[in-house]
């Protein structure tokens, strides 16, 4: 019973794709947004006790209501809609089931020096078809932020993260940090509702 109720947000989402390859498909772009962690997996604990997966979900939470609130919606899918802990290669496969136009994984960054700040975006290397494409669509965002949230730039970065190698055929992925819990400044800024509101409107225009 106990896993039964650990993976329904999955089950949910796959019985929505079922549904969507039941009806006819049009032409609007489509994106799965990876809510990082979830559950017994906290992600990045904050010196103020808030914890990297209740940011990104009320994060994601935002942009997917903000984008129902638009006159022509885009297709947005969250891997995840509550705290549920949901495995890296489900979140993969959702994406490939979807047929997902972008791939956008949102997480918070930690580090041991509490002077470490910045949003810093992730894509794959060795991604053969979608590289420029990633690389382009993580500069727009991260460009985007960083502007509208005053905050520093630490970059657009490679590394060879699951949730980006297994969705790299597919189409263009990125991970987001969304600055450091370890940051007094930026935690504090994480938790204010406003300011969700503006990163959240900041990522969903990129998309």
């Amino acid at each position: 019973m106990k896993k039964v109720l650990k993976n329904v947000s999955f089950v949910i989402l796959l019985l929505k794709v079922c549904v969507i390859f039941g009806q006819e498909l049009n032409a609007q772009k489509r994106i799965v947004i990876d809510v990082g962690h979830g559950g017994k997996d906290s992600g990045a604990v904050g010196i103020n006790g808030i914890q990297e997966k209740d940011v990104v979900m009320s994060i994601a939470n935002e942009i997917s209501r903000l984008n129902n609130n638009l006159e022509k919606p885009l297709d947005i899918y969250l891997t995840r809609y509550s705290d549920t802990l949901i495995s890296l290669s489900d979140r993969t496969k959702l994406a490939r089931a979807l047929k997902a136009d972008l791939f956008v994984s949102l997480h918070c960054n930690h580090s041991d020096n509490p002077d470490a700040r910045g949003i810093e975006v992730y894509a794959l290397r060795k991604q053969e078809r979608f590289s420029k494409a990633s690389v382009f669509i993580g500069y727009q965002i991260e460009s985007a932020l960083c502007k509208a949230i005053g905050c520093e730039s630490r970059g657009i970065k490679f590394a060879n993260f699951q949730v980006l190698r297994e969705t790299a055929d597919y189409c263009p992925a990125i991970l987001i940090e969304l600055g450091f819990l370890s940051n007094v400044d930026e935690a504090q800024y994480l938790i204010r509702k406003e300011n969700v509101l503006t990163i959240a409107l900041s990522i969903l225009k990129k998309l």
